[in-house]
């Protein structure tokens, strides 16, 4: 598994979870604070969109994860 698909796996895991954890509807509910995560990766994959800097790939490559092609 390449490392763009592991990062678009984690950052969509991330979204719902939050998302989860901070909309009022949700059986999950804890606080609305959790929408400022969602805010924090939502923003962070529209950085690298631009940059092509990601802190996860970073992290990836250095556990052995090789980079391909999408």
């Amino acid at each position: 598994m390449s490392a763009e698909r592991v990062v678009r796996i984690v950052a969509g895991f991330f979204v719902l979870l939050s998302l989860s954890l901070g909309v009022e509807a949700s059986p999950l509910f804890v606080s609305k604070h959790f929408l400022w995560f969602t805010a924090f990766v939502g923003a962070n994959l529209f950085q690298s969109g631009f940059t092509r800097i990601c802190p996860l790939t970073t992290i990836l490559s250095r556990f052995g994860v090789k980079s391909g092609s999408c």
